[in-house]
């Protein structure tokens, strides 16, 4: 058989094209065949949805992002590539109607939008149950009211709730913020059941412990509070708080954001009214 000659020039050249290859690879993470497609991530100023709003900009996506305060919009443009901006409070009615009013339809809602805080049960007040439930589910209700009945007459469309491993495995030091969390595996499922025959999708991802900007600040100023590094304090709170963990770190925001685009990718037509653990197999069930 004779033998492929590889010309000198281009063998010379190896090492530039594989500066092209890495170059291109850094502007796309996979071939989701999403370029074109709206979306809007809710609360991506930081953490996992800004890295979501970033991954889906690679991807060709005009992405929305949101936060509270236009300073951390403006942020967050800059830093994902995203094409567009609203400041808004989503925990509330008229942010949802703000948001609404702007962009009347998107083809991917990725409710991201979440607060939490270690609080033991018998000091969780009223009004904290009532604001948990406003942020963590109810943004992510009136939104996905508004925008599945444009995805259905347009026969596509994404709806993705960010949940957590906490909506499996309730955490006692936060039973309110496990509660909420649960409630978006029970609004994604149902909702999914009113997709029947198109070709829109809705479903969860849940996250396992995840070193987004709020649980950096919440871990550096426990460990300050017990006088430990913060790398004693990770390798403490797996070992106690999370000993199912098999990864045995904290997820990457940008991990988590590389299930959440595959979710929202044609090539994840089959997924529908599931809950999609990118946990590090924090969870223990085969099912």
């Amino acid at each position: 058989m004779a033998q492929l000659s590889i010309p000198r020039a281009i063998a010379s050249s190896d090492k530039e094209l594989q500066n092209v290859i890495r170059a291109e690879g850094a502007k796309k993470v996979m071939n989701s065949q999403l370029e074109g497609k709206t979306a809007l991530v809710t609360g991506s100023t930081a953490g996992i949805g800004l890295a979501i709003a970033t991954e889906l900009t690679k991807e060709g996506v005009a992405v929305i992002v949101n936060g509270r305060t236009q300073e951390r919009v403006d942020k967050a443009i800059r830093t994902s590539g995203a094409a567009y901006g609203i400041a808004a409070d989503l925990g509330t009615e008229a942010g949802a109607r703000a948001v609404i009013a702007r962009f009347p339809a998107v083809d991917i809602l990725v409710n991201n939008l979440g607060i939490f805080e270690s609080k033991p049960f018998d000091q969780i007040l009223d009004e904290d149950w009532r604001r948990f439930f406003e942020v963590n589910v109810m943004s992510g209700v009136r939104l996905s009211r508004h925008y599945i009945d444009s995805m259905k007459r347009n026969n596509w469309g994404r709806i993705i709730f960010i949940s957590s491993e906490s909506a499996l495995q309730t955490p006692v030091e936060m039973i309110h913020y496990g509660m909420t969390k649960t409630a978006q595996l029970a609004i994604s499922r149902g909702l999914a059941e009113t997709t029947t025959g198109t070709a829109v999708t809705v479903n969860s991802v849940l996250p396992g412990p995840t070193e987004s900007e709020g649980v950096a600040g919440f871990v550096d100023r426990l460990a300050a509070q017990n006088g430990i590094t913060r790398q004693e304090f990770e390798q403490q709170f797996f070992e106690n708080a999370r000993p199912s963990s098999i990864l045995r770190r904290f997820t990457t925001a940008e991990e988590v954001a590389h299930v959440v685009v595959f979710v929202a990718s044609p090539q994840a037509s089959a997924i529908n009214g599931a809950a999609v653990r990118a946990d590090g197999g924090v969870v223990r069930s085969i099912a």
